[in-house]
């Protein structure tokens, strides 16, 4: 390699870069749902919330659900993310241990879950590419969820243990050292863009979700 292309190379979008670059319109039209954008605003309930939540304890439970294979990242398998656990925390602190009888899962839900269990363990892109979306949106978007739900629908702390990332010290740096691991992974050309079109449809998947519980509002 020539120190050119050497430059080139070193100046180039990481992974992380190029699946958020990719993926920003989908990101964009999921979060601008009618469902999502009523209950943020206030206009909804708690009940409603709540709702919202037992969908997404299926999803974590299944995204959770994969076994951990030789050769995978850290930050695949790092127990301090599983959310599985918390999300149920909260459904019961929130009055609904009956959570997976009062709320089955939506079609939407069951074809998203369907999707994850679909994807071979060995499968590290497409894997990665809902671990990414999920866990980077919680440390994100998630933390304004959390504050928004409490001012709105007078959730408590022990209600939204979903979004405190108790074992990391710093979600901003966790963020940060994230994205380098996944910059570092050895993915060629085909990996990468089928990361990206998996992380595209796992923004789908979810707009989908929201798109049926505003139905069922």
């Amino acid at each position: 390699m020539t120190t050119t292309e050497a430059a080139v190379q070193a100046s180039a979008p990481g992974i992380a870069e190029r699946v958020r670059n990719a993926t920003a319109m989908e990101h964009k039209d999921t979060e601008s749902r009618s469902f999502i954008t009523q209950l943020m605003s206030g206009e909804l309930s708690l009940d409603h919330y709540v709702t919202y939540l037992a969908q997404y304890a299926y999803v974590y439970r299944a995204l959770e659900s994969r076994a951990a294979q030789p050769g995978d990242p850290d930050f695949v398998n790092d127990p301090a993310l599983n959310r599985a656990a918390s999300i149920e925390s909260d459904l019961v602190a929130l009055g609904a241990p009956d959570w997976e009888s009062a709320h089955p899962a939506l079609p939407a839900t069951a074809a998203y879950v369907a999707r994850l269990h679909q994807i071979g363990a060995d499968d590290l892109p497409c894997y990665v590419a809902h671990h990414y979306t999920r866990y980077l949106g919680d440390m994100s978007g998630g933390q304004a969820i959390s504050k928004l739900v409490a001012r709105h629908y007078g959730a408590t702390a022990d209600q939204l243990a979903f979004y405190d990332f108790a074992d990391v010290p710093s979600t901003v740096q966790y963020k940060r050292d994230y994205r380098d691991q996944l910059d570092a992974l050895p993915f060629n050309e085909d990996q990468i863009d089928a990361m990206i079109a998996e992380a595209k449809s796992a923004f789908v998947y979810n707009g989908d979700i929201f798109n049926a519980l505003g139905a069922s509002a």
